[in-house]
């Protein structure tokens, strides 16, 4: 997390909500700051540019979903993607898999 407040109260609203939709205008809104101090401070705050940064809330809030045994489909719609496509190949890219084999499900109790 950033430690300057601006910033902080821009992440703690994506960690809140990762599927909020907000442009970078409206992030720069309320973190009180111009656009270009935003996407200036967030690489040398967190490692990452804001656009980046905002992937990665949204990936660890779906490795909680997966955890959860919460299917793929709604995963990407709640979090804010587009397709679900797009939400699997994200997923793939940043962690080598897709969602479904990210977290294989326990085999089925015999009885």
């Amino acid at each position: 997390m950033p430690t300057d407040p601006r910033l902080l109260r821009v992440a703690r609203a994506l960690a809140d909500d990762p599927a909020d939709k907000r442009r970078l205008d409206d992030w720069a809104i309320l973190a009180g700051s111009p656009v270009r101090t935003l996407t200036r401070r967030f690489p040398i705050e967190t490692g990452f540019s804001f656009t980046e940064w905002r992937q990665r809330v949204r990936l660890m809030r779906a490795l909680e979903m997966l955890a959860d045994e919460i299917p793929v489909t709604t995963i990407a719609l709640d979090l804010g993607y587009e397709t679900v496509s797009a939400f699997i190949a994200l997923f793939r890219r940043t962690f080598g898999t897709t969602p479904a084999r990210y977290f294989p499900r326990a085999p089925a109790r015999q009885r």
